[in-house]
């Protein structure tokens, strides 16, 4: 069987709800709008759904040249990709901090007000060059607000051979990859050195350790145990849980990948 991609995911506001895509342009920071915007708090740290869950129902789409976003109990709010202040903020995320731009006072207001908790939304210009861990940056790559690498795949077998585990089986949604690969053999993508989907070349550099965020139902918003705890009794290295691989791009800013685009393994 050829290997292909079966899904492509962008999540253009961290930690909200993903867009399922056809296609998508790779750039240099990841995925084309994936990531890109951000909500902080008063004291300028990066919010996730880690701490706070509502943040699953707030969803995001993609119409014309803005974003469409929406949340229980308030209308919709929508974001042009340009941001409407000249206003740049620093922000933190992990150990970084970069320089953004504050979207518009509308939208701070909007996402205040839908999460009950005082936050801005920001934006990553293209001249914030936030760089990739140096122990695994093969050219001094850069990433966006995601947590620490610009793609991040999964094979489908690995989440059917989690699933076979669970008294509830779980969707792909809870492990918010970018890309999805049509594989038959479980955990397979944890022996791939170098691979390329459709015309790009990507580097598998790094196992995604998985957190709390993989027990937050992304429709209900609610947290449970699963399937962070079964996944922890087969999937735990140096004391991290393990499941999808982080990847780099070798050269393929402006290159667009499809569903069904052919993945070939090359080392």
């Amino acid at each position: 069987m050829t290997l292909s991609l079966s899904a492509i995911y962008i999540y253009p506001i961290k930690s909200l709800g993903g867009i399922a895509v056809s296609s998508a342009l790779i750039e240099e920071t990841g995925l084309q709008y994936d990531r890109r915007w951000m909500l902080v708090d008063a004291q300028n740290q990066f919010m996730t759904q880690r701490k706070f869950a509502k943040m699953a129902l707030l969803k995001v789409s993609i119409e014309e040249d803005q974003l469409w976003v929406t949340a229980p109990d308030v209308p919709p709010l929508t974001i042009p990709f340009v941001p409407q202040t000249s206003e740049i903020l620093s922000v933190t995320v992990w150990d970084d901090t970069c320089q953004s731009i504050v979207v518009s006072k509308e939208a701070n207001e909007w996402f205040s007000s839908a999460l009950q908790q005082e936050c801005k939304l920001v934006y990553m210009p293209d001249t914030t060059l936030r760089k990739v861990d140096e122990r695994y940056a093969k050219n001094k790559e850069i990433v966006s607000f995601a947590d620490g690498y610009p793609f991040l795949l999964i094979g489908e077998a690995s989440l059917a051979d989690l699933n076979s585990r669970l008294a509830q089986p779980v969707p792909m949604n809870r492990f918010r990859p970018n890309l999805v690969v049509n594989t038959i053999e479980p955990f397979v993508e944890d022996t791939w050195k170098t691979i390329t989907i459709g015309e790009s070349v990507f580097h598998v550099v790094k196992p995604c350790a998985r957190c709390i965020l993989t027990t937050i139902d992304q429709q209900t918003g609610k947290a449970g145990k699963e399937p962070l705890k079964t996944l922890s009794t087969y999937r735990t290295f140096n004391n991290k849980v393990w499941f999808g691989q982080n990847l780099l791009s070798d050269n393929a800013d402006g290159i667009k990948i499809h569903i069904g685009s052919p993945v070939t393994v090359l080392s």
